[in-house]
């Protein structure tokens, strides 16, 4: 049976240049269309609290998710290797266009953890160049509670450099349910990003929702 899974941070403080921001909530849905396909869909509300200001919708987008190669992430033998692609929307406010997006993913699990390499070009929402690299570190799948780090490197050529590194702790109360807490220090043009994140991820079969049976994926 499909299931839809939502990643919702329902609170997070961002803290740059002087500036500090509310981002909440920050809500990413995946949604399985069928063998190896997702449709994932994204957004966050972003209040500007110093100085204060209105509410509006960033970093959304629309998204296709697919398994290139299954692997371990999948209950097999080797990497799972992943790709995702699709357009970034318009913010809510100011004068943002619509952009684009390719991602590659591959993830190797082992008994002593997880390990994710994830790389990405676009075409940002005000149409310049963009390339991301980044890794993400996982505790032990069979843990309950598990540490977690991120580090990546994203430059958007012509007006912004961004060195990031995240630890956070991923709490998993059951199979369908688990909570996360990060802090995120970062570079951009040499000035200092402060994060904190909160958040949790959840699941649930769509016939809650009155759909008819599915496939599991």
């Amino acid at each position: 049976m499909q299931k839809l899974w939502v990643i919702e941070r329902p609170a997070g403080r961002l803290r740059e240049e002087g500036t500090t921001t509310l981002i909440a909530p920050a809500t990413v849905l995946n949604f399985g269309l069928s063998e190896g396909w997702e449709a994932v869909f994204e957004g966050q509300g972003q209040t500007s609290l110093s100085p204060s200001g209105p509410t509006s919708l960033t970093a959304a987008g629309a998204f296709l998710k697919h398994v290139i190669q299954p692997g371990s992430l999948q209950d097999k033998s080797g990497p799972s290797v992943a790709t995702e692609f699709g357009v970034l929307l318009p913010d809510s406010t100011g004068n943002s266009g619509v952009g684009a997006s390719l991602a590659g993913i591959v993830s190797q699990r082992w008994d002593w953890g997880t390990i994710h390499l994830n790389g990405e070009v676009a075409l940002t929402r005000e149409h310049h160049g963009d390339v991301f690299i980044g890794a993400i570190i996982e505790g032990p799948s069979k843990w309950d509670v598990r540490p977690v780090a991120e580090v990546f490197y994203e430059n958007e050529f012509g007006q912004s450099e961004t060195i990031s590194g995240l630890i956070g702790l991923i709490w998993r109360v059951r199979d369908n349910l688990s909570f996360d807490v990060g802090l995120r220090h970062a570079l951009t043009n040499g000035h200092p990003v402060n994060e904190i994140r909160a958040g949790l991820t959840f699941g649930f079969p769509l016939r809650m929702f009155g759909e008819g049976s599915h496939q599991t994926r």
